[in-house]
């Protein structure tokens, strides 16, 4: 792997709030709050030695406020910008004599205040967006229409995420939730639509002692104070998991910032927690790509019949995580000087861009096959379906919690303790979370005993 902080001009040196790369490409989209979006090629030096950098390509202005989220279509011919003031915009592809160029397609109006997240559906019909205005909204991205109205948060909407099956929306908000959204068809007129319903809310957690008889409830995600506009959450590309920022565990030594991993899918430990990280988790992101097991580790988090590789940001780090090792196998820490604000994955997962608040991005590239073997298409087709069930977590292995860098000993408990009683979030059901962890000494961690245990019950 290298890379790291690219120093040009990315954004008039104003921040840059988000980043995504183009589904087909390398070609890199920023923006910020400068009002404009840039587009930039990627380039690989040829001497390993030095970090890979950008070309700027084309601006595309048309935003009249501070752009929060952008976000490229499946396909790669549209392009999907919100910003300040509620302002969403489509852009279309078009092949011009002096090459690509980007025009502005649809205007989607309805948000009454800043657009914070947004992200496509799979097949490029439907757009989801997430506001200060406290909503989520659904759009037809081929009409340009507002296709359906969710809001039943009560503060800003902070991360938008869509099921890559189709089967599911979710949205976390500052006011301390997290709502899944199941897709409930209705009928009009012999025509079946898109219909998602609010099917369950995370928010808070029964917290147990060391006296089992005693237990209280406890919230699951930071308050309004979290210093970060975004909290952008992200669904795994076989749509097995969903990650979830923007965790928190309170103690009597000190908060505990998390990462949450809830199972969308078959009878199987619904979710573990990333414990650890000195600053709030504002952002994860799934690699694209699908990779062979490696066979090294027996720690893993998910028994998968491949690997699936995920970044995690906080306020000023980066921690790769992949699903066959409980330790992270890359951090990245002390690149920027303010808050990050997105992360984006190239298609073939050779780069990783992070966006800041200081005005840069960082950019890292890896060479090919090492984060390993990417499955071939064949081989993808034989782990669809039930294969990719993932299987119980195997509490009594060894651990590692991110900061610390300290191995728990055999007799401790791990990271994740799960309960699970129920089927298919398809049906009605409930799903019993338990997460268990440690603290030693004055870092989060104390003694080699368990302080607290969070159970949470999940009526779908």
């Amino acid at each position: 792997m290298r890379g790291g902080t690219v120093q040009i001009n990315w954004h008039d040196t104003k921040p840059v709030l988000t980043c995504d790369f183009h589904p087909l490409s390398a070609l890199l989209a920023t923006a910020g709050a400068d009002y404009d979006i840039k587009l930039w090629a990627t380039v690989s030096s040829i001497d390993q030695k030095e970090a890979p950098g950008v070309t700027y390509k084309s601006n595309l202005s048309y935003h009249s406020s501070a752009v929060n989220a952008l976000r490229f279509s499946p396909s790669g011919e549209q392009l999907a910008s919100g910003a300040d003031g509620g302002e969403l915009i489509l852009w279309k592809s078009r092949t011009t004599d002096a090459g690509e160029a980007w025009k502005v397609l649809k205007s989607l109006v309805f948000h009454r205040k800043d657009v914070l997240d947004l992200q496509w559906s799979t097949d490029g019909a439907y757009l989801i967006s997430g506001s200060v205005d406290n909503s989520c909204i659904i759009w037809d991205a081929n009409k340009g229409s507002v296709h359906q109205i969710l809001d039943a948060h009560f503060h800003y909407v902070q991360g938008v995420a869509w099921d890559p099956l189709g089967k599911y929306a979710a949205s976390l908000s500052s006011d301390r939730t997290c709502r899944i959204y199941s897709n409930k068809p209705s009928k009009s007129k012999g025509v079946e639509k898109t219909n998602y319903v609010s099917q369950h809310v995370i928010s808070k957690a029964e917290s147990q002692t060391t006296d089992e008889s005693k237990s209280t409830k406890s919230h699951l995600f930071h308050d309004e104070t979290l210093p970060s506009f975004f909290r952008r959450l992200a669904w795994s590309p076989d749509g097995s998991f969903l990650l979830v920022p923007a965790g928190i565990s309170k103690s009597k030594l000190s908060n505990i910032n998390l990462s949450f991993y809830f199972n969308t899918k078959q009878r199987s430990p619904p979710a573990l927690m990333l414990p650890g990280a000195s600053k709030p988790v504002v952002a994860v992101r799934f690699c694209p790509i699908r990779f062979n097991l490696r066979g090294t580790s027996s720690a893993s988090f998910f028994k998968l019949p491949y690997r699936l590789i995920f970044a995690v940001a906080t306020l000023n780090s980066l921690y790769i995580y992949d699903t066959e090792n409980i330790q992270p196998i890359l951090i990245v820490a002390g690149i920027h000087y303010a808050a990050i604000t997105d992360i984006a994955w190239s298609p073939t997962g050779n780069y990783l861009a992070l966006s800041s608040q200081d005005g840069y991005c960082t950019l890292l590239q890896f060479e090919n096959e090492e984060l390993g073997s990417p499955m071939v298409l064949s081989e993808e087709k034989q782990v669809v379906g039930d294969a990719n069930i993932p299987e119980a977590i195997n509490n009594n292995k060894d651990s590692t919690f991110v900061d610390s860098g300290k191995e728990m000993k055999k007799n401790e408990e791990s990271t994740c303790v799960v309960n699970y009683d129920g089927s298919s979030l398809c049906t009605s059901t409930i799903i019993r979370i338990v997460f268990g962890f440690v603290s030693r000494g004055n870092k989060n961690y104390c003694n080699s005993q368990i302080i607290k245990r969070i159970v949470l019950d999940l009526k779908i």
